[in-house]
């Protein structure tokens, strides 16, 4: 028989990748001649054929994120939330041929309903919800299916917009947030709220959003308080929200500003290690190839970074005011040598002082409307201009030479505990604060020269180290697994290996007391050995696929070695510690979802 499968998710990062090989590999035990159509991040669409369409017997849709089914009409369907396909692909199968009906029209749902949750109330209220983290890979889609699975095993309808690495997807419309009750903002970035003026808000992180998802929603509904405005004008003071309220702080800013910073760090990084193909000096020669890739790389994006982290730091505090003086003062830090230190000490001057400006400064009605586009960006230029000038500069600039001074030169010693010391602050939280400080100290030095590439290829090798060591521990104590986990751990290799440290998450919020302490000795491990061995990498981002680009990192051999070392430390150590056989979180099953043959934390497991 011919079968074709589709899967898709809400994130598309790990559950429809989990989905669409668990269904192949039982339709061909089965005999069936499979052609799969996933939609997801982890590997681009392939669209199917026509021959391909016409010739299928039955079309199998594992869908809970919106798929174009209309090419299906006249064919045998099933569809069915892609969380029933997770836990046994082989039974999801037998109730697909038994159930599958002729689609009739184009115009049916294209996703089938979950199935609320026991008890809970029809017609529950209506949210909208976005979803952002700094670099926009991650966090931000896993907080989104989180959210969205919750709401949907609480009895309220959600959508989720997530503002990932590639923009807004799935953007909410003028209507959805009219009618919605209450707004959940889980975001580690600023975005833009003023459209959400007079609605009830409720900030918090994506971390919070991913672990305590239906927590989240119950204190969005019971607590949020109305947010302050006009619709699609952004006060300068922030919005209401949730336990911070307003604005987040310095470190939410800080972020902001790294997030914006990021693709023309990567960008630049990647360049110029390009143009170290034809050679380390061939850039040298003028009129060359390798020439024109450093100035793109080395004189133009990495000169460019400092003024956007700067820049945006000041967005984050003062809306579109103080990115004039943000990025001016950024070019003064960069100009004076006082790096990445002196860029965020100019944003947060910057912003603090055109958002002062803003809100303090009274001006007569005739001339209030010079405000945003004469007076403040002036005015907040002259504050930061000095103060970078005759106050910060050159402190800021000593402090830089002498960090470059000391990775430059720092003997093997130093260079060992420095690398323990970032590893293990990426495996200590894998995406939280420490993990994120650890990983702008690493982003922010690449400005500084080639010298400092060593502590980023550290960061970076450390924080693949815990998801590639739970899969490997899945798969070395099966038996101490459940399915569930084991089908999580597969989904955390491909994570890791892509440099996504929160693929362990599921792990780490089931066992944290063993989970933590093991990644963090697997990261040091790495961190050390990557820095003992003095790898140095050009690119923050990218995972083993930054190996394809030569010259991107030097002693390729060297640095898988450490990540392979670190991965088996934590997959070994794990695999013996771990004990008993247990579910992910929330992965006990309800009589429903027994009835079913679903395990309320699949999805999270898979996510």
């Amino acid at each position: 028989m011919n079968v074709i499968v589709i899967t898709a998710c809400p994130s598309g990062v790990a559950t429809a990748f989990l989905a669409s090989r668990g269904l192949e590999r039982a339709a061909k035990r089965r005999g069936w001649t499979v052609t799969v159509e996933m939609h997801s991040k982890l590997e681009p669409v392939v669209p199917l054929g026509r021959a391909t369409i016409e010739a299928a017997d039955l079309v199998i849709a594992a869908v809970s994120a919106p798929v174009d089914l209309s090419r299906f009409v006249g064919k045998r369907v099933y569809r069915a939330p892609i969380s029933d396909a997770l836990p046994d692909p082989d039974a999801f199968l037998k109730q697909a041929e038994l159930g599958a009906s002729p689609l009739t029209t184009a115009s049916e749902p294209e996703v089938a309903p979950a199935v609320p949750a026991a008890g809970s109330a029809s017609g529950g209220s209506k949210i909208v919800a976005v979803t952002a983290c700094p670099t926009g890979v991650a966090h931000t889609f896993m907080a989104a299916e989180a959210l969205t699975r919750a709401g949907q095993g609480l009895g309220h309808p959600i959508r989720v917009e997530t503002r990932g690495s590639v923009g807004a997807q799935d953007p909410l419309s003028a209507e959805e947030i009219r009618d919605a009750e209450v707004v959940i903002l889980a975001c580690d970035i600023e975005v833009d709220s003023s459209r959400f003026a007079g609605k009830r808000v409720w900030r918090t992180s994506t971390g919070t959003a991913l672990k305590k998802s239906e927590q989240t929603i119950r204190d969005a509904l019971e607590k949020a308080p109305v947010m302050g405005g006009e619709p699609g004008r952004a006060e300068a003071a922030g919005g209401g929200g949730g336990k911070a309220g307003g604005r987040g702080g310095p470190y939410q800013h800080l972020l902001t500003g790294v997030s914006f910073m990021l693709p023309m760090v990567v960008a630049g990084g990647l360049l110029i290690a390009l143009s170290f193909v034809f050679g380390i000096d061939a850039y040298k020669q003028e009129g060359s190839l390798a020439a024109a890739l450093m100035q793109i790389g080395g004189g133009a994006a990495f000169k460019l970074m400092v003024p956007l982290l700067a820049g945006y730091i000041a967005y984050s505090i003062a809306d579109r005011p103080g990115i004039a003086p943000g990025m001016i003062g950024g070019y003064l830090a960069s100009e004076l040598g006082a790096g990445f230190l002196g860029g965020i000490a100019a944003g947060f001057v910057a912003g603090y002082a055109a958002r002062g400006l803003s809100r303090y400064v009274k001006l007569p009605a005739s001339v209030e409307s010079l405000k945003p586009i004469l007076i403040i960006p002036l005015v907040a230029s002259l504050i930061t201009g000095l103060v970078m000038i005759y106050v910060i500069g050159a402190p800021m600039a000593a402090i830089m030479s002498g960090v470059t001074g000391f990775l430059t030169n720092m003997n093997s010693g130093n260079a060992i505990l420095l690398g323990v010391l970032l590893g293990a602050m990426m495996c200590f939280d894998l995406g939280g604060p420490i993990n994120k400080g650890a990983y702008t100290f690493g982003v922010g030095l690449l400005s500084a020269g080639a010298g400092s590439y060593g502590p980023m290829a550290a960061i970076m090798a450390a924080g693949m180290v815990p998801p590639i060591g739970m899969g490997l521990a899945s798969l070395l104590a099966r038996n101490k697994f459940s399915k569930p986990e084991r089908e999580a751990g597969k989904a955390s290799l491909v994570l890791g290996l892509c440099f996504i440290s929160e693929g362990a998450i599921p792990f780490m919020a089931k066992d944290p007391l063993r989970v933590i302490p093991v990644s963090m000795v697997g990261g040091a491990l790495t961190g050390a050995m990557s820095m003992y061995f003095g790898v140095q990498l050009m690119a923050p981002h990218g995972g083993l696929f930054v190996l394809l680009i030569p010259n991107a990192v030097n002693h390729v051999l060297l640095y898988l070695l450490s990540i392979a070392i670190g991965s088996l430390a934590v997959g070994v150590g794990y695999a013996v510690i771990k004990t008993g056989r247990a579910e992910l979180p929330g992965a006990a099953a309800s009589p429903r979802d027994k009835q079913w043959g679903v395990g309320a934390g699949n999805d999270r497991a898979a996510a």
